[in-house]
């Protein structure tokens, strides 16, 4: 299983083309992202293979599934070279298990207005994923209520972040991670470079400052 970085993690996830992930890891993101579920920003198998092909080695690379059964998730993975992926929806013992089984880092996507935010058992899962009630939306949710509930994991807080406001979500929620996809576009599923690079360096700067 691949090593998370210690003190920071930085994904930007939605992507859909070689461009966009080059661009990524010249940025210095320490993670990209893949959807498999149904979004403006789905992959097909031979879209994510161009990419992860073009990547290999050079970042870390997660396949995200939202509500998809376990026999589409193992078998899409089957055909990918990643190293981790991101569940959102119920996310079984045997699932885990499986996954843990091809050596992938799982992380667990949590709806911070479900009842599951507050009881998900995260020992089982090498991260969390903190997110709004439409992940993908935009839209940003209360980091106020990621105060009131700590983790054994790793948290990285997800939803509606961009440049200007991933170093407010960093410091007031004691963040390990920041994952981005809406706020770093120019259209759905097409990334603004600039945009990334800004909220590439922009995050890891206020990560260095608490290290």
């Amino acid at each position: 299983m691949p090593e998370l970085p210690t003190t920071s993690f930085v994904k930007i996830c939605g992507i859909t083309t070689v461009e966009d992930a080059t661009t990524v890891v010249k940025a210095g993101a320490s993670a990209l992202g893949l959807i498999f579920a149904e979004s403006t920003r789905r992959v097909t198998r031979a879209q994510a293979r161009d990419v992860l092909n073009a990547t290999r080695g050079e970042i870390l690379r997660c396949a995200v599934f939202r509500e998809n059964d376990n026999d589409f998730i193992l078998g899409t993975l089957s055909e990918l070279d990643v190293e981790m992926v991101q569940i959102h929806g119920d996310l079984r013992d045997d699932l885990v298990a499986r996954l843990h089984d091809r050596s992938l880092v799982v992380i667990k996507a949590l709806n911070v207005e479900d009842r599951e935010f507050e009881e998900f058992d995260e020992s089982k899962v090498e991260a969390v994923l903190i997110d709004g009630p439409r992940p993908g939306s935009g839209k940003t949710h209360s980091w106020e209520r990621l105060a009131t509930r700590s983790f054994r994991v790793p948290m990285i807080v997800a939803g509606g972040l961009t440049p200007e406001n991933v170093a407010e979500a960093i410091t007031s929620t004691n963040a390990w991670g920041v994952d981005c996809a809406s706020g770093v576009e120019s259209a759905p599923g097409q990334k603004d470079h600039d945009l990334v690079n800004s909220f590439v360096e922009n995050a890891h700067s206020v990560f260095g400052q608490k290290e």
